[in-house]
């Protein structure tokens, strides 16, 4: 279940891949979006695009809280240059894993409306709009949201090279 120098627990491998599924829903649904504007199907992920944020939010705050709870028992990086490479990648991924769906939420709630995802009331409607939180909503969170999948395309990449090209361990601690 625990980390361990190894390779990364249950915990850790379950949080991972959940998320990097909810993830890959967000934005294939805002990747149709562009591609195919305002459709029956592009509505149907945008009808899960908050609920599934607020998922994620929830997500990050125990996947920080376990690695927290695991950070001197799992494995680390190299203290090499791609080492703390990595390093610095993965503390900027957890960054905009936090900060991205805290944004949507502000201007959420910023904007008046309820918010009850899944039928979970968070907030009820309010009078009146708070504009600063939903300008800085508008205009952070969906740039921080493809800089995140940039750092997302980026990690998958760096996955693949250590399974494929280094054939390394790495690979085997997450899968």
């Amino acid at each position: 279940m625990q980390d361990n120098h190894e390779r990364y627990g249950l915990v850790s491998r379950v949080l991972h891949w959940g998320m990097g599924a909810i993830f890959l829903w967000q934005f294939v649904g805002m990747g149709l979006l562009i591609i195919l504007g305002e459709t029956p199907l592009t509505y149907f992920f945008l009808g899960t695009h908050g609920p599934l944020g607020a998922v994620l939010f929830v997500l990050i705050m125990l996947r920080l809280g376990w690695l927290g709870r695991n950070a001197r028992s799992r494995p680390q990086p190299a203290d090499t240059c791609n080492g703390k490479l990595a390093s610095l990648g993965h503390k900027l991924l957890y960054a905009l894993m936090l900060i991205v769906p805290l944004l949507a939420l502000l201007r959420s709630y910023g904007s008046g409306r309820a918010f009850a995802p899944f039928g979970i009331s968070l907030w009820e409607a309010s009078e009146p709009k708070i504009s600063w939180m939903i300008s800085v909503g508008n205009a952070a969170h969906g740039v921080l949201a493809w800089l995140l999948l940039a750092l997302i395309v980026g990690h998958v990449g760096a996955a693949i090279s250590h399974k494929a090209i280094k054939r390394d361990q790495v690979w085997s601690r997450m899968v």
